[in-house]
């Protein structure tokens, strides 16, 4: 019989500004977005009280983590020093960030969602 694989995904959003260098369009600008954050932990062994990890300490970490880039401009960010602050880069960022904070030996990340707007979503790793 195969290890069951629970994958716990939650959802939070910030508000940042960015501009992409070398682009030749819009987003070349000085824009915002209203982001919003899927993040996908996945585990197959469950605690004592039955989970792989509570939804809240999952929350607080991204929290944690998108509170350096909430209300800000995303290319003054050390992380952005040296990329541009892309969707991609944006989840390259968060999938770093919160694996450092939240893998063990029960759970990790294992994906990042992004999304830009209602319509455009980046995805690192997996969805859930």
């Amino acid at each position: 019989m195969q290890t069951p694989q629970f994958t716990l995904t939650t959802l939070l959003d910030f508000a940042a500004a960015h501009r992409l260098h070398g682009y030749d369009g819009d987003c070349a600008r000085l824009h915002g977005h209203n982001w919003k954050v899927e993040v996908h932990v996945r585990g197959t062994q469950l605690d004592e009280v039955g989970m792989v990890m509570d939804f809240k300490a999952i929350k607080r970490h991204a929290r944690e983590v998108v509170a350096e880039l909430d209300h800000t401009y995303l290319n003054d960010h050390p992380f952005f020093q040296t990329r541009n602050p892309t969707a991609e880069n944006l989840a390259l960022f968060l999938f770093q960030k919160l694996s450092e904070r939240i893998n063990n030996d029960r759970c990790h990340v294992v994906g990042i969602t992004v999304w830009e707007n209602d319509r455009n979503r980046v995805t690192l790793g997996e969805r859930g």
